[in-house]
């Protein structure tokens, strides 16, 4: 099988470090079988016209083969919203696999201007309607479903999962961690969910790291890869590689440019013919794609 992504190391690991996860890299992509392929494939192929024309962009057959995903796994996804990858999870992880959703900390959401009282006490039972609104998207053979929010994960829980997987879901945990140490506790508790080798997928907006601290927060959408790198090994984590499978050159943003001024939000372009064609020739954001372990012991 041909693997469509390119694997960097970080410079600054020990050769002995670096030589361990250039072997857990060979692993992972041997471990990536026909039979989990040919399941990958099934289950892309249930999605329908409008999210597989995402894919080119989202590219989430090489995303989850690199995060070594497949079926019978238990998968945490963070923030899982309308259930673009949960759609996907849920037939590819199959019956003997489950999907946890996990949401931003109750007390959290009081931070976004959009909240309404009303809508902040709706999500006090989020751990509930959340599986009862992808239970939908089941089907036959699909995985089971559960849900948390960070700050209150259950203690039968803990040491559960094969992966966590935060899909465009850190910059408002960074973006708010001063106020509440968000971004802090939701790795924490990722690393608690998580078995022993389990893993820690990332795919995030990515700001050049010569860009200035305040712009790449997350308030504008795009964070630093070195922030994130430095943020999951505080918490415990091992750095194993990176992917450029969902890199695009073309976003070179900027101090003063947001991640949504580009395809599919069109925030402040969808009605200026000059700036819309401007960012459909970027096309979508520049993503970081980093892939950590827990230690095994």
């Amino acid at each position: 099988m041909t693997f469509p992504t390119t694997f960097k190391k970080s410079l600054s690991r020990s050769a002995l470090t670096a030589a361990f996860s250039m072997a857990v890299i060979a692993t992972s992509t041997l471990g990536v079988t026909k039979a989990d392929e040919s399941a990958l494939d099934a289950a892309l192929a249930l999605q329908d016209e409008a999210a597989q024309a995402r894919f080119k962009y989202r590219n989430p057959k090489a995303t989850l083969e690199f995060m070594e995903i497949s079926p019978g796994m238990t998968v945490v996804e963070v923030l899982p919203g309308g259930g673009w990858y949960t759609k996907i999870l849920l037939p590819f992880l199959g019956s003997e696999g489950k999907v946890i959703g996990a949401d931003y900390a109750l007390d959290m959401w009081s931070n976004f201007g959009f909240m309404t009282p009303e809508r902040i006490e709706a999500k006090k039972t989020w751990t509930t309607d959340w599986p009862a609104q992808a239970e939908e998207w089941r089907g036959e053979n699909g995985a089971s479903l559960a849900a948390f929010q960070f700050n209150a994960l259950p203690d039968d829980m803990n040491g559960t999962a094969d992966a966590v997987l935060y899909i465009r879901a850190m910059h408002n945990l960074n973006r708010f961690n001063e106020k509440g140490a968000y971004l802090d506790n939701a790795l924490k508790e990722s690393l608690a969910v998580l078995k022993p080798g389990g893993i820690l997928g990332i795919v995030q907006h990515e700001g050049r790291e010569d860009r200035p601290d305040e712009w790449a927060d997350g308030s504008n959408g795009y964070l630093k890869k070195s922030k994130m790198i430095a943020a999951a090994e505080a918490a415990g984590f091992e750095f194993v590689a990176e992917s450029d499978v969902n890199s695009n050159d073309k976003d070179q943003a900027k101090e003063g440019d947001f991640v949504w001024r580009l395809p599919p939000s069109y925030n402040g372009t969808r009605d200026d013919e000059e700036k819309k064609a401007a960012v459909d020739a970027i096309g979508e954001s520049n993503r970081m794609t980093l892939k950590f372990r827990k230690p095994a012991a």
